[in-house]
Parts: C-alpha cells; structure tokens; sequence
C-alpha cells in the first residue's frame, strides 16, 4: 500500500524498455488467446469432461460432450499450444493434466476457469464504453446478458466456501446469534447463493435479499422453491434512496458482498446500512481489496483485471444510473472515509488466505 500523504506527482513509475515491454506484449497477447479457449473450455464443458485425465481424440471428446468436432479439434489445438493440455501426435489423443484440472474444473477446490469468462463478457460493450469515453454516461445493466451468471459462480469460488468458517467467525458472536434467530439483510445479493446456503445452515433466522436485476431474483426465488426454504425471501429493489427509505433499526446483520462500490449512490447505500442495524447489530462488507491510489496498486496482483472490469463494467454501470461512478478499484482510504460518514464508529478490515481479490470489512454503529 502507499503512504496517502505523499504527494502523488512524487511518485514516478518508470517505463519499461522496449524491447522488454514488446516481448511482454506478445506474451499477454498469447495469454489472451488461452483465457478466451478456457472461458469456451469451461462454457462448453469440455474441460470439467477432461478432469478425469483420459486421452481421448477429438472425435471421442466431441460426442461424449454433444459437440460439432471440428470446433472441438480447433480448440484442443490452442489449447494444446497453450501448454493446457498434453497431446500424443502419434494416437491423435488429448489429456488434461491433473495439476491443471485442479485448477480449471470442479474437481479442485475452486474452479478458476470461471473468471475466464469476464473479458469476453465485458468485451461484448467495448462499442457502448467506446462511446461513453466520448459522450459520458454509462452502459446500463441490461446490456450484460450473463453477468449475474457470472458473478453467481465468481462467488461460488470466493465467498461460499469461506462462508461458515472464515468469513462469518470474523464477528466472533454472528454464528451463535444465527443459530438462536436473528434476521439478516444481504444487498446486491444477486442470484442469493450466500443467503441460501445460509438459510438452510441457520434455520431460526431469518433472511431477506435485494437486487436491482429481475432476472438474478427470478433465479433465486426458484432456488428457494426448489429448496422448500421457508426463512427466506427475495426482493426486487433499487437501492438508490435506501438512505431515506431502509427500515430504521430492523436488522440484526447488514451483508454485502462485492457489492458497494457499483452502486449509483455507494454513501446513501452505507448510510441505509447504518440506518437499518440494530444498535447491537453487525455489518459484514466483502468488496475489492485496493489502495485508493493508482501507485499503490502497482503491485496488486489482479491490478490490471481490476481497472479493466471497472471500465467495462462496475464504474459504467453506476454513471448509467447518474450516479457516482466509483469504480471497482475505490480502495481500502475511501471505503473507510464511506463507512465513517456513514456513521459506524468500529471498523475492522481483514484479509483472508483464500482470496487475493477482496477485503473483508466488520463494521459496528
């Protein structure tokens, strides 16, 4: 992280030599290509097909998969000169080698061929951020077909498998209070995977989530259904004015996960948050880990991603609504000067071992 009080024309960031910077620039190109082959890899199924790690010839993968082969050679063969998978030239097979299966299906303990697909999905509006860049605004939410799919299964891999023992002990009181009843709020909730999994473990609270998208509380109802879960409830809501209108002192735990810094007005929102917590309630926050300086993200790991998904997305979406336009990387300076205008006196941020990506907020009236 960066000292906030140094001036940001003393900080020089040197360039990288040419020859240094264009062999770079190759790689990234190449590396490009192998995200796009993983992100039809794991749409397709093609890779969760090969976590067994059985050679097989592009004919035998494309029927087992109900996939036209030709499509199917063609990307065993980038994904081949990728140095993804293991080829035998002399029997026409290709394998998938463990160590990378681990990592790219639902085989391992998180499936990072998931995050492949954020390019290609944000890069279907290059055209409409084109012209943002030139007239302002933004690209509303409903130009993102899959996004909420998305960031169901972006989820999948960095909150619901920390949920019960890292992320909620982080409140050393929540678990007891869960399993006594308590009622929780989660907003931005999308597809609701984190409430779900929460109502079926906490059976005596109850639970209640909001999104903007239509579309991602239709597929949570349905879950909810499906699941006969009877503690828990989704509701379609623009936030907006949630400062003005969110129920005074009505909830026991406020969660937001990955979901304050899109938002249209993100200071109403926590204010809304502040509002409606009991005086001895907690809010737990998920959202990007980051400075609120652009040299102190020098060093972040997913730093370039980041920026790029806020353009494409996060930061676009909220000056489509009029709003502030944030932006994903707001770092960790002004989400505490938001918290505290907020009003919450007690803020503790954590980082946990699993994700890189976030930073994990417990914040007190």
């Amino acid at each position: 992280m960066c000292n906030p009080t140094i001036a940001m024309n003393q900080v020089e960031i040197p360039p990288l030599p040419a020859v240094d910077f264009e062999t770079r620039y190759i790689t990234a190109l190449n590396e490009a290509g192998m995200i796009q082959l993983i992100s039809l890899g794991h749409r397709t199924g093609l890779l969760n097909q090969m976590s067994d790690g059985v050679p097989r010839t592009s004919a035998e993968l494309a029927a087992q998969s109900g996939l036209q082969e030709r499509y199917t050679r063609e990307w065993l063969g980038g994904m081949t000169v990728a140095g993804v998978l293991l080829h035998d030239a002399d029997a026409m097979t290709y394998q998938l080698p463990e160590k990378h299966a681990l990592l790219l299906t639902d085989d391992g303990d998180a499936n990072l061929a998931v995050f492949a697909q954020y390019l290609p999905l944000v890069g279907q509006v290059e055209d409409d951020v084109l012209g943002c860049f030139r007239e302002g605004g933004g690209v509303p939410y409903e130009r993102y077909g899959r996004f909420h799919e998305v960031m169901a299964q972006d989820s999948g891999q960095t909150v619901l498998p920390a949920l019960l023992d890292a992320i909620l002990p982080l409140a050393p009181e929540l678990i007891r209070r869960l399993h006594q009843g308590i009622e929780v709020l989660d907003l931005g909730c999308g597809r609701g995977r984190a409430l779900i999994k929460l109502a079926a473990h906490f059976p005596n609270s109850k639970f209640t989530g909001y999104d903007l998208s239509n579309e991602a509380i239709t597929w949570a109802r349905q879950a909810v259904k499906e699941q006969g879960l009877s503690n828990l409830r989704f509701e379609v809501r623009d936030l907006g004015h949630f400062d003005i209108d969110a129920e005074p002192e009505r909830f026991d735990c406020v969660l937001t996960f990955d979901a304050i810094h899109d938002q249209a007005y993100p200071l109403k929102l926590l204010t809304g948050i502040r509002r409606t917590l009991k005086r001895d309630g907690v809010y737990l926050a998920q959202d990007i880990h980051s400075s609120s300086h652009h040299a102190g993200d020098r060093d972040h790991p997913l730093g370039t991603l980041l920026y790029t998904l806020s353009i494409m997305h996060c930061m676009t979406v909220s000056l489509a609504q009029g709003g502030e336009g944030l932006g994903t990387m707001w770092g960790r300076e002004k989400a505490r000067e938001y918290f505290d205008r907020a009003g919450f006196r007690q803020i503790e941020v954590h980082q946990l071992a699993h994700d890189v990506q976030n930073d994990y907020w417990v914040l007190r009236p």
